[in-house]
């Protein structure tokens, strides 16, 4: 085991300093401060805009800057291919995480049959989650800076309570590229709880559901407060369920009911038309029995629909009843009774978080569920923000009666290929903490694996602190990619950082011992925190191009691996065309530029599937040659 010894010494925070709380959503963001004269929170709205941005960005043509919320939002309908929406969707996730929905989405999302993570192709540009994300972070501190006649440097983002590390490591650093230091990431329920006033005194002890259908993901968790520590008992939910799906019935309906196919023929003008207008037709519907509009099409051509309060119920019931589901296996999964008059004794309130809560039927059937009224006192589009705000308010100091647990000051994590710093334990974790991450080889019959631990807050490790190095050793020879190994960080309430390696196949472990290092001191910490966030835009776009330079070299890897092993597949004109499109990989690696890399990858990649496709059928039949099956 490795003992490192950290320091926990976090710098102080100026008093009453404004640090703001930022719901990312898929759908709609926001971004709220606690008023430091009246201790309240609220949600910005900066000129009279509103406090809704809507997660939109778009890309005008001649590679102007993007426009970010609002002013993006109209060109889904204009401009749909250069109009990028529900990016947190993708955060954190590979395109084999999407499956089927990757198609369902109006632009354009790589397939580079890996692992890594998604893009998205603008053109001829490559764009990730995080820089997306990280666009709408800096639209909303441009707000909150705006409106509050103050720099904002320091932020508590919140997060779905299922997003796994990845995830939420994706979360932060969006915020970092966006010029913010991201204190904490917050669950939602937890960030609601704290917005409905609930664990703020540390003598109560309550047991609440937080039921949180927002634009484009669905979840409910069940928590226990007490003593000011919210503990998640249980979470489910969809990821690809919300608002949009009840706007997508309504959309199926209508093209179905008034024979829109055959009328118009649906192109993305007219299915972003349809999109909207079935969105229009929910929050309508909330408050009135009959919602009636019109649609054109490019070529002039006028529809009229129509939908009724008790059609749109029936059409947006089964989605319902998904979420109720999800409700009765999150009750059961926490310990509790799923019978409503049981549950109303064990719950203390039963929360409502995310715009699509202000369905009626939504309502009805999630207070019919618990046994109890669901409380929707609150603005359901801002009540996640408020309770960062609240916890941002915390962190600030400015509530003196909130203990809050120690935390580590710097991020702790491993080198990867190319240097990179993969992040393991972030920094502000409330410790005692455990993380860890899996890892594979790189290259065939690979037996040794060298493991570096750094603190630091920079992408490269060159520029963060090296604690130690320890290397794995007895690794059984396998192609690349099939080991499995297991990293562990633990970090103890005195401070004290545990590392272990475990390849999971053969459960080789390594314990070894990488000597204390010096402490840091506070403007030590303070430096490299500055130093992060002003290096943050070259930083991240020196690791994006490491990150596609290695993906690139593992491409040609398995191409020239496969086309060498099934050359008797491969008709001359297909290797002569490989070859010539392995070169173009090569000559843009030799670049200094990202996207040259990515797009010469997406075009190998969509070469050579179908030989891969061909050979796969190939080798199936010869297995099955001469078997019979019955």
């Amino acid at each position: 085991m490795a003992i490192v010894a950290i320091n926990l010494t976090t710098g102080s925070l100026q008093q009453e300093e404004i640090i703001v709380g930022i719901d990312l959503g898929t759908t709609n963001s926001l971004v709220a401060y606690v008023h430091p004269e009246t201790h309240q929170p609220a949600a910005i709205n900066d000129l009279g805009r509103g406090t809704i941005v809507p997660s939109v960005v778009h890309f005008p043509a001649g590679g102007a800057d993007p426009l970010v919320g609002s002013a993006a939002y109209d060109f889904l309908l204009s401009d749909p291919q250069h109009t990028i929406y529900s990016v947190k969707r993708l955060l954190g996730k590979s395109y084999r995480d999407l499956g089927q929905h990757a198609g369902q989405l109006g632009y354009k999302v790589i397939d580079d049959n890996a692992e890594g993570l998604v893009k998205v192709r603008v053109d001829d540009r490559f764009y990730s989650p995080i820089e997306l994300s990280a666009a709408i972070l800096r639209e909303l501190r441009a707000r909150a800076e705006h409106a509050l006649k103050t720099p904002v440097n320091r932020a508590v983002i919140t997060v779905p309570a299922y997003f796994n590390d990845s995830q939420r490591q994706a979360t932060r650093d969006a915020g970092r590229l966006a010029g913010l230091e991201v204190l904490r990431i917050v669950n939602e329920p937890t960030a609601a709880a704290l917005a409905y006033g609930i664990g703020l005194d540390p003598d109560e002890e309550k047991t609440v559901a937080v039921y949180d259908l927002g634009g484009g993901t669905f979840d409910i968790s069940i928590l226990r407060i007490q003593q000011g520590i919210f503990e998640v008992l249980s979470t489910n939910g969809d990821t690809y369920l919300g608002g949009d799906d009840l706007d997508r019935a309504v959309l199926e309906h209508w093209t179905t009911a008034f024979g829109l196919p055959a009328a118009f023929g649906i192109s993305p003008h007219l299915r972003q038309q349809l999109r909207l207008a079935a969105e229009m037709a929910k929050k309508y519907l909330s408050q009135h029995d009959d919602f009636t509009t019109h649609l054109t099409d490019e070529a002039g051509h006028n529809t009229t629909v129509t939908l009724t309060r008790a059609q749109f119920n029936d059409l947006i019931r089964p989605l319902v009843a998904r979420t109720i589901a999800a409700c009765r296996q999150a009750v059961q999964d926490a310990g509790l009774s799923s019978d409503s008059a049981t549950l109303a004794t064990q719950l203390d309130a039963v929360l409502l978080v995310g715009g699509s809560t202000r369905v009626p039927l939504v309502h009805e059937a999630v207070s019919a569920f618990f046994g109890q009224t669901a409380n929707s006192s609150l603005n359901p589009d801002e009540v996640v923000a408020l309770g960062a705000a609240i916890q941002a308010d915390i962190l600030a100091g400015n509530r003196r009666d909130v203990l809050l647990l120690d935390v580590t000051p710097l991020t702790l994590g491993i080198e990867t290929l190319g240097g990179l710093m993969d992040p393991i334990i972030p920094r502000n974790s409330k410790i005692p903490t455990k993380a860890g991450r899996q890892y594979t080889t790189s290259l065939d019959g690979q037996v040794n694996l060298k493991i570096g631990v750094y603190q630091g807050e920079r992408d490269l490790v060159s520029q963060n602190r090296k604690l130690g190095e320890f290397t794995l050793t007895g690794i059984p020879a396998m192609p690349a990619g099939l080991p499995k190994v297991d990293v562990n960080f633990l970090l103890n309430a005195d401070g004290i950082l545990q590392v272990e390696a475990i390849e999971l196949r053969s459960n080789t472990r390594q314990r070894v011992d990488i000597k204390p290092q010096y402490g840091l001191t506070d403007d030590q910490v303070e430096q490299m925190l500055m130093d992060s966030l002003l290096n943050a835009k070259d930083d991240v776009a020196a690791r994006l191009l490491i990150e596609a330079r290695t993906a690139a070299e593992q491409l040609l890897y398995q191409v020239e691996s496969f086309t060498r092993k099934n050359r008797a597949h491969l008709t001359e004109t297909e290797l002569t065309a490989t070859a010539e499109q392995v070169a173009q990989v090569r000559t843009a690696l030799t670049g200094t530029e990202r996207d040259p890399i990515l797009k010469a990858m997406n075009e190998l990649d969509e070469l050579t599937r179908p030989y891969a496709e061909r050979v796969m059928n190939i080798s199936i039949q010869q297995a099955m040659a001469g078997r019979k099956i019955g």
